[in-house]
C-alpha cells in the first residue's frame, strides 16, 4: 500500500481548493457578462419598440389627417388598423417594462464584478502567500454568500444572452489582454515590455 505524506496531502488539498476556487471565478466570469449582455439585448429591444412607437404614431396620425381632409374609408382603415397595432406595442410596454429589467441586469453586472474581482484576488492570494487553507474556504464561503445575495434579487437570464456572452468571451476575448494592451494604460515604470529607468 502506497503512503502520502503530510506535504503530498496539503498539496492535494491545495490543488482541489484552488480548483474550486477558478470554478467559482469562471462561473462569476460567465454571470457578469450574461447579466452585461441581457441588458444590452433588452435596450436594444427598447430602442427598436420605441423607434416602430414613433413610425406607427406618425402613420397614424398622417391616415387620420387624410381621412379628415376627404380621402375617406381607406385612409380611416389604414389609420384604424395601425393604431391597433400601436396600442399592442404600448401595451406590451406598459406591462413589460424593458428599461427597468435592463436595469436590474446592469445592476446585477455590476454587483457581480466586485465579486468576480475577489475571486480572482484570492487566486492570487492563494498562489503568492500560500495562505492557509481554513482562511482561503473561510473567504470562499463569505463570497458564496455575497454571491446568493445578488442572484437572488437578480432577473433571470436568457439563452441568448449566455450565448451573446459566451461569444464575447471565447471569440472576441472581452476579459483577455495582451501585455502589449495593458502595458498601453500603465506608466513607463510598470510596463512589460519596457524596463524601468
Amino acid at each position: 500500500m502506497e503512503q502520502h505524506s503530510p506535504d503530498d496531502a496539503l498539496t492535494q488539498q491545495r490543488a482541489i481548493l484552488e480548483g474550486q476556487l477558478r470554478d467559482c471565478y469562471g462561473r462569476v466570469v460567465y454571470s457578469h457578462k450574461t447579466h452585461e449582455k441581457c441588458a444590452d439585448i433588452l435596450l436594444s429591444r427598447l430602442g427598436t419598440i420605441k423607434l416602430w412607437q414613433i413610425i406607427l404614431s406618425s402613420v397614424t396620425t398622417v391616415g387620420f389627417i387624410v381621412a379628415v381632409f376627404g380621402a375617406g374609408a381607406i385612409s380611416a382603415g389604414v389609420g384604424i388598423g395601425v393604431s391597433g397595432v400601436l396600442l399592442v406595442l404600448n401595451a406590451y410596454t406598459k406591462n413589460y417594462d424593458l428599461g427597468e429589467l435592463a436595469q436590474k441586469h446592469r445592476q446585477a453586472a455590476c454587483d457581480l464584478w466586485i465579486i468576480r474581482e475577489k475571486y480572482l484576488s484570492l487566486l492570487v492570494d492563494f498562489r503568492i502567500e500560500g495562505r492557509d487553507l481554513e482562511g482561503v474556504q473561510k473567504r470562499r464561503d463569505e463570497l458564496a454568500e455575497e454571491l446568493h445575495s445578488i442572484y437572488n434579487g437578480a432577473p433571470n437570464t436568457t439563452l441568448k444572452g449566455y450565448r451573446k456572452a459566451q461569444e464575447a468571451l471565447k471569440k472576441l476575448e472581452d476579459m483577455t489582454f495582451s501585455d502589449a494592451e495593458i502595458d498601453a494604460f500603465l506608466p513607463k515604470g510598470l510596463r512589460r515590455g519596457e524596463a524601468p529607468r
